[in-house]
């Protein structure tokens, strides 16, 4: 099974390379890493996907919480949240690659001579069904973003506000 982390952090140049080391010196596997900017310029937000059979994921969180840089982590994986995960994905044109990304919504941003660039973003797995469905087509270059989550409705996962 796999777990979906929130982790809110210092926005400063080397926590993503505090956070990398934990993993690899606790030999934890990441299935996704992103990180990103928030609402708070001092703050990036990280989603982290790991596969439960490596770890338990209390354990994980445990570990992020001793690094200085992390500010808060919570688990999203049983609770409502949406995820997406982007894919670019550059393929040989042709009528039936058109059709399967009509199929699965996805956009194609660039038709140039035999080769087109389509544009998905969704859930990984549907990502995942998608570039299946080309592969046969002849993918020439394929690049992901990586899962991104966030709580349904009211549940958000943001830092406490600083008083000075």
């Amino acid at each position: 099974m796999k777990h979906t982390l929130v982790a809110l952090v210092e926005n400063e140049p080397g926590v993503l390379n505090r956070v990398a080391s934990l993993f690899r010196r606790r030999n934890f596997n990441i299935d996704s890493l992103t990180v990103g900017r928030t609402e708070d310029p001092n703050v990036s937000r990280m989603t982290i996907v790991l596969d439960s059979s490596v770890a338990r994921v209390d354990q994980v969180q445990k570990n992020l919480y001793k690094l200085v840089n992390v500010i808060q982590v919570d688990e999203v994986t049983h609770q409502p949240f949406v995820s997406r995960d982007l894919a670019l994905i550059k393929v040989r044109a042709s009528a039936e690659a058109a059709w399967i990304a009509s199929q699965f919504g996805a956009r194609i941003i660039d038709h140039r001579e035999d080769m087109m660039i389509l544009d998905l973003s969704d859930e990984e797995s549907r990502v995942e069904q998608f570039i299946e469905a080309l592969r046969p087509h002849g993918i020439i270059e394929l690049v992901r973003t990586g899962v991104v989550a966030m709580g349904q409705g009211s549940h958000t996962v943001q830092a406490a506000p600083q008083f000075a």
